[in-house]
């Protein structure tokens, strides 16, 4: 009788200690999924694309209730078993800068989960070196945001020579944001110092006696290219598309703004300088 009894209560121990490395288990798969979507968020993925790696995951590990909600810098999720709630979390994601390369390696990742090709641990410490990895040499991002401005001013109706300008305008920009990026200047005062050097580089540009016509407007227009925040736009407007207005809405002010500060550095500069020589220079 008494060897019964014993049996007994061993068998609930063990069964308590599977319930609980099994939550366990459960708690650890909901924090990879969790920091998948920071990740994702962090570094400009849609909404849409958050939700579907959080879910994707959790179906992964048998985790069925699961309940996440994504905004444009937060993600909440939740989850229970059968039993009671075992997880709820909330993560707050600041706006940042957009690394598309982090997205790419990120969705390989949850891939790689959905289809059983990778376990839980391995995950984690792919995830860690997915997020630290580094953004593209400086002198490439230079190089990148030269030939951009010169195509998008050739694009906009330049000619080859306010071109070739507007490419070491822009190369000259990105130093100058490559600069902002490391002592952590704000987004207001990089964008409205950008579009005021921009435009003081291009007043400078036109003051030599060329042998060809230059066009100030051209050469302002296809510089300020690298500043706009194009993929935050695109985004902001699929985010609308796919119904989460809110992450819309908020991506898409955010990215208005930055057209308001680079327009405020511009017309700064511009309205200083007609001021001065009353614009004779032109």
């Amino acid at each position: 009788m008494e060897q019964q009894i014993d049996e007994k209560s061993d068998q609930k121990v063990d069964q308590k200690v599977d319930q609980k490395t099994e939550k366990t288990q459960m708690r650890e798969v909901l924090d990879l999924a969790m920091n998948m979507g920071r990740v994702l968020l962090k570094n400009g993925a849609e909404i849409f694309r958050v939700e579907e790696t959080i879910d994707h995951v959790c179906r992964r590990y048998q985790i069925e209730d699961v309940e996440s909600f994504v905004m444009s810098n937060g993600i909440f999720i939740t989850a229970r078993d059968e039993e009671e709630d075992i997880y709820a979390k909330v993560k707050h994601i600041p706006l940042s800068g957009f690394h598309l390369g982090i997205v790419t390696e990120v969705n390989d990742l949850s891939r790689e989960i959905s289809a059983g090709r990778i376990g839980l641990e391995e995950a984690r410490a792919r995830l860690k070196e997915i997020e630290a990895m580094p953004p593209k040499r400086g002198r490439f991002r230079i190089f990148a945001a030269g030939i951009g401005s010169g195509c998008f001013c050739y694009l906009l109706q330049g000619n080859i020579w306010e071109s070739l300008m507007a490419v070491l305008i822009g190369c000259f920009l990105y130093v100058f944001v490559i600069f902002a990026e490391k002592h952590k200047l704000t987004k207001i005062l990089t964008n409205i110092v950008g579009g005021g050097m921009i435009t003081i580089l291009a007043l400078l540009a036109i003051q030599f006696p060329w042998p060809f016509p230059v066009r100030i407007d051209k050469i302002i227009i296809g510089s300020i290219m690298p500043l706009v925040p194009g993929v935050a736009f695109v985004n902001a407007i699929r985010d609308i598309a796919n119904s989460d207005f809110i992450a819309g809405i908020v991506r898409i002010l955010d990215a208005l703004l930055v057209f308001v500060y680079i327009a405020i550095g511009v017309g700064f500069v511009l309205g200083s300088f007609h001021k001065l020589v009353g614009g004779a220079w032109l």
